[in-house]
């Protein structure tokens, strides 16, 4: 029998967004569908009946699957089928994961599985946000305790105007891409990439963002009022209140005299280390079985001595006051062969970033359901273990490296130059090299070097600061610039980059079960004071862009020529520019509308380039001198080679200002001749003449003069007549004798310092 599907609806910027259940998955914990016009996401969420043995932290995972068939798309793998998950579904499992993660009891020990996949891709309406709302709603109606629902919209910003959920064609328009997620009471969750806005429009936007979840969040409670399924009750995992007082007191004094003394993470660390050991080896039993109780008691009491030192005392791990930046220093042109590099150091985080220009046609293929087809600012971020003094397998770029480099990437992409105006793919590496909190705002402010260090002429340079907080009931205190042990034991992680006029990038993760607006508030505030600080520190190394981009980088210029052109250059097979990229030590790249982009490392060769292209596309124009080679001789004339595979011929008539009896006794095979075009006719055949040329007639009257050639007979001896010094008068008086050769030369008279007399046959 068919099962009866349900359906909710909740209304955002005037849409309708569906939730349906009952019909899909029905073995799962909890299945939905979620709808916005012809966009659908399926989202299914299940716990395991049985603790995960031997860990001390709370198994969740949640997965997002992109299925090309949802747009009508065939996998452009080698085998078509979906294989690892694209950037973009990677970067969407984590926009979800963030939200759900802090609404979980983490003392549970049952693994629960989030999974979503596409099951419908429109060309206006993006997966990602609805992938926030179809797993709460999932949850939600599931057997799996969670403390829920979230509700997820996007905020975009057109003509000064908030837009709900924008559609793809408004984001290009859009001077604001924000993703908001949360309960109905507090914010959860924030990514946003920016042009600019000021941090009082990102306030503005960000109540307006959560004030629009309210009926997301309310339909997902009609749902779990109605078809939702009884919470299963799971065992729980805290700390034994005994251990802990036990830990506490004898924990707390030593951690308290490490924190007070001056140090460094390594020493920290390792003295926070033997105290815990020895702890361990004091309360973990005979037989160790108490072992993992004492190290979660031990993390519990470290959070909480560093957690009421901030809060009470306003004393940090590393004694700095809550706005206080770590020392910061700076370098660019560390590497001599990249074509830009950037050092920036602050406190014990150190990212180099390493740029590399390319052509257009280097520009990153993105195969997914994106509208995005391709993208010429490329970022990455690489974190190794020895960046934190730790030895680990390299086993390729983790979630989170992929978010750090995606959230860098947005920072700095709405200062790039347009392609029109600056025409290269650009490609940025941010190696971590030492990490003690804040690395990807690092590699943001590394990258902005860099980028001025190569000669990109970026719009304004972009610094990044990561916020902290510790909250304890109404007290709170926010941290400008954590550290590593600052996120670790703190509530959130708010990473701000911006210029000096507005916001580029906002990314928020949190720990607490959100946030209000007015803490998010005074959080960008401050940390707008630390970005203009540190922008100062970046600019005393290099003020601005260089002038020019330096000398290992390709010079990239333009030319546009007929699209009918484009096979003549590129030849059969590729053939021709081939050569041409070989000949002159460039590279070419040829889009289908007709735009060349030419890349060389020095003027003369890309000049060479241009001119070989330029011969190769010119089409012949009457009045126009070229210098070509004779590639053919006739009795009447001879033909010259004047563009590449285009010949004109000059007839003999006009090979010379004196009368020519024999066209070799002008010009043989292989010479080079400068000719002027003076006729082009219907099917396309050349007339030239290298008279006018040694004449110096304009155009107009090289046209006429052959105008009267092609008018005279053509056929007949040339008669007799004094040609009188070559045929006519050259100084001044009429050329004599019939001047013309088989009926076709005319003859020039009249006197060349002063009026033309009349012309003879």
């Amino acid at each position: 029998m068919k099962p009866e599907a349900k359906q909710y609806t909740a209304i955002v910027g005037g849409r309708p967004i569906v939730f349906e259940t009952g019909k899909l998955a029905g073995q799962a914990g909890g299945a939905v569908t979620i709808r916005l016009g012809d966009s659908m996401v399926f989202a299914s969420a299940t716990m395991s009946s049985t603790i995960r043995e031997g860990i001390d932290f709370f198994p969740l995972q949640v997965e997002y699957e992109e299925r090309m068939y949802a747009g009508g798309r065939i996998p452009g793998s080698f085998f078509r089928r979906e294989g690892r998950p694209s950037t973009e579904a990677i970067l969407t499992a984590r926009l979800t994961d963030r939200p759900l993660r802090p609404l979980f009891n983490q003392e549970m020990r049952n693994e629960v599985q989030v999974i979503m996949f596409s099951l419908s891709a429109d060309p206006e309406n993006p997966l990602d946000i609805l992938c926030i709302n179809a797993a709460s709603a999932a949850l939600m109606i599931s057997d799996i305790p969670w403390a829920g629902p979230v509700g997820a919209v996007r905020v975009g910003r057109l003509n000064g105007e908030f837009v709900l959920n924008p559609t793809f064609s408004q984001m290009e328009a859009s001077e604001l891409d924000l993703r908001i997620a949360g309960t109905s009471d507090a914010i959860l969750m924030v990514e946003c990439g920016a042009e600019e806005v000021p941090d009082e429009v990102m306030v503005d936007a960000l109540q307006f963002g959560h004030n629009a979840i309210q009926s997301l969040v309310e339909a997902q409670l009609q749902m779990a009022a109605e078809v939702g399924k009884p919470k299963r009750e799971v065992t729980l995992y805290p700390v034994d209140a005994d251990l802990l007082k036990q830990v506490e007191e004898k924990a707390a004094p030593g951690l308290i005299a490490a924190l007070d003394k001056p140090h460094d993470k390594a020493q920290l660390y390792s003295e926070v280390d033997e105290l815990e050991a020895s702890l361990v080896t004091e309360l973990g039993g005979e037989d160790g079985s108490l072992a993992g109780q004492v190290k979660t008691a031990f993390e519990e009491v470290y959070k909480k001595v560093v957690r009421e030192r901030i809060l009470t005392k306003g004393i940090r791990p590393d004694h700095r006051k809550t706005t206080e930046i770590r020392p910061i220093w700076c370098e660019v042109d560390i590497s001599p062969r990249a074509h830009g590099s950037g050092l920036f150091t602050r406190g014990e985080t150190q990212v180099l970033t390493l740029a590399t220009l390319g052509t257009p046609k280097e520009a990153q293929e993105i195969d997914s359901l994106s509208p995005e087809v391709s993208k010429r600012y490329i970022h990455h971020y690489n974190f190794p273990p020895y960046s934190t003094g730790e030895v680990k397998p390299l086993r390729g770029q983790s979630r989170r490296e992929i978010g750090h480099g995606a959230l860098a990437e947005r920072a700095l992409e709405p200062v790039i130059p347009a392609e029109e105006s600056f025409p290269y793919t650009l490609r940025l590496v941010s190696e971590v090299l030492s990490s003690n909190g804040s690395s990807s705002m690092a590699s943001v402010c590394g990258s902005t070097l860099a980028l001025m260090d190569t000669g990109v002429p970026i719009k304004a340079p972009v610094a990044g600061v990561a916020m902290g907080l510790i909250k304890e009931g109404d007290k709170y205190a926010i941290l400008t610039d954590i550290q590593g042990l600052e996120d670790h034991l703190g509530d959130m992680d708010f990473k701000v980059a911006g210029t000096t006029q507005g916001i580029t990038a906002l990314q928020m993760d949190i720990k607490i079960k959100g946030i209000t607006p007015e803490i998010m508030s005074k959080a960008l505030e401050q940390a707008r004071s630390a970005r203009l600080e540190i922008l100062d520190k970046m600019l005393a190394v290099i003020p601005q862009p260089r002038p020019e981009l330096k000398p290992h980088v390709p010079r990239v210029s333009i030319i546009k020529i007929p699209i009918d052109k484009i096979g003549a250059i590129i030849g059969p097979g590729g053939k021709n520019i081939r050569a041409l990229q070989e000949e002159t030590s460039t590279k070419i790249d040829i889009e289908d509308d007709g735009t060349v982009y030419i890349a060389a490392t020095n003027k003369e060769n890309e000049m060479a380039a241009r001119e070989r292209i330029e011969a190769i596309t010119e089409t012949p124009q009457i009045g126009r001198i070229y210098t070509g080679k004779v590639v053919r001789i006739t009795d009447f004339g001879a033909f010259i080679e004047i563009l590449p595979n285009i010949d004109g011929m000059v007839h003999i008539s006009q090979l010379d200002s004196e009368r020519v009896n024999k066209v070799e006794d002008v010009v043989n095979l292989g010479d080079e001749v400068t000719v002027m075009v003076t006729n082009i006719d219907p099917e396309g055949k050349i007339r030239l003449s290298r008279q006018a040329v040694l004449e110096g007639w304009t155009p107009e009257e090289a046209m006429e003069n052959d105008r009267n050639s092609r008018s005279r007979p053509s056929s007949g001896q040339r008669s007799g007549g004094d040609r009188n010094g070559g045929g006519g008068y050259r100084g001044g008086g009429d050329r004599g004798g019939n001047n013309y050769r088989g009926g076709d030369r005319g003859s020039r008279g009249g006197d060349r310092s002063g009026d033309r007399g009349p012309r003879r046959r």
